[in-house]
């Protein structure tokens, strides 16, 4: 063998053994030493749909409160019709009285300048525990309270006038809540809510995106006997829920599958769960509008690599072990860069619409979408604005 070719050998091997064991602990998973990865059940490729908003019409949306509001991710509006409130990456709960933004409720009473304003949303992820995290928003239209999914501090509640919000559940069958997600409220006063992970926190969701870990539930919170009951188990980041518009049904939105899933409360169905759309990315919450059809927060479309991967558990850890940051990791499975999706559903779970920026121009990424008044409200936990689209 020639000097060459055993100095590129030699190379080839050190690159290999570097590779094999992540020395500086750069890897997505290097943390996780009981990292699993899953694999999902995924429908075949031809069932992904494949329409596009060519117009990419999401870049005409208005950009609101840029830099005033940090990772904004509910939107939801009080039974007065004010609004939006919006819980923020600090750990607070936010109003906006048509002027300004004001500070609302909170869920952590352990809060300290830890929670102090930083320069974006990500930079408040290591302290989350700490500050608390408001995800999914309700409002009881009955009672004017607000219940809170905070992503730490379980399911909570907050009267009309605000401030510390109170515990209702923050464990069920024993299992704690690690990472609660989303709700929503039945005329009863019942809460639904998920939980995405019993493994895996929020601070840590790119690892929870990258395992498909089926840890996650949906639970029924009844406020009259503070009991809490499991709907659902097993489910891979169970995200976003929203009761149809008859209170027959809840919609789940399934992360890892990326598909709609309908469970039915009334009826001869009761108690059963169906397929109901199959999505063409990763979702994140839903919500009903006043017709009854459903817009789904999409964060990226699923590329054939995400696919490839969601099917082979073992190469998506080997990919995940090389000394590659999550960052950039997370970067690939989306397509390089960040791109909005909206698509609204009918009941029976037929594509009606779909809104994109596929170039991440205006809309780079869309946790939720609320519609009011021919507008539709736009969060996201990774952006520091709000974006509105007129229908």
């Amino acid at each position: 063998m020639s000097a060459t070719a055993r100095i590129v050998s030699g190379i080839i091997l050190v690159f290999a053994i570097y590779c094999g064991t992540d020395p500086f602990k750069q890897g997505a998973i290097s943390e996780f030493p009981e990292f699993e990865a899953v694999k999902v059940d995924m429908p075949d490729w031809s069932q992904v749909p494949a329409e596009k908003d060519v117009e990419n019409l999401l870049q005409n949306s208005e950009i609101h409160f840029l830099n005033q509001v940090q990772g904004p991710e509910s939107m939801a509006f009080d039974p007065l019709g004010r609004g939006p409130y919006t819980g923020v990456a600090d750990g607070r709960i936010l109003f906006w009285n048509g002027e300004s933004w004001l500070p609302f409720a909170f869920t952590s009473n352990n809060r300290s300048d830890l929670c102090d304003p930083k320069p974006s949303p990500i930079n408040y992820l290591k302290n989350e525990h700490i500050c608390g995290r408001a995800l999914g928003l309700r409002f009881d239209k009955k009672t004017g309270d607000l219940y809170i999914a905070d992503a730490y501090l379980g399911l909570m509640k907050v009267g009309p006038e605000g401030g510390l919000a109170t515990s209702l559940v923050t464990e069920a069958e024993g299992v704690p809540l690690r990472f609660t997600n989303d709700l929503d409220i039945d005329e009863e006063g019942n809460i639904y809510f998920t939980d995405s992970s019993n493994k895996y926190q929020r601070r840590n969701f790119m690892q929870l995106v990258f395992s498909a870990d089926d840890s996650g539930r949906v639970l029924k919170y009844n406020p009259k006997t503070k009991e809490t009951s499991v709907l659902l188990r097993n489910l891979q980041f169970p995200n976003g829920l929203s009761l149809s518009k008859d209170r027959s049904f809840f919609v789940l939105c399934e992360g890892a599958i990326g598909r709609l899933r309908k469970y039915w409360l009334k009826g001869e169905k009761a108690g059963t769960a169906e397929v109901m759309a199959i999505l063409p990315g990763f979702p994140d919450n839903v919500r009903t509008n006043e017709k009854g059809d459903f817009w789904v927060a999409i964060h990226c479309r699923r590329s054939l690599y995400t696919y490839f991967c969601a099917l082979h558990p073992k190469i998506r850890k080997l990919l995940l072990k090389l000394p590659i940051p999550a960052k950039i990791q997370y970067l690939i499975h989306i397509g390089g860069r960040l791109h909005g999706i909206i698509a609204k559903y009918s009941p029976e779970g037929n594509l009606l619409k779909i809104l994109e920026d596929s170039s991440g121009k205006v809309v780079k990424a869309v946790s939720e979408v609320e519609e009011k008044d021919g507008k539709l409200w736009i969060g996201s936990v990774l952006m520091p604005f709000v974006a509105v689209y007129k229908l």
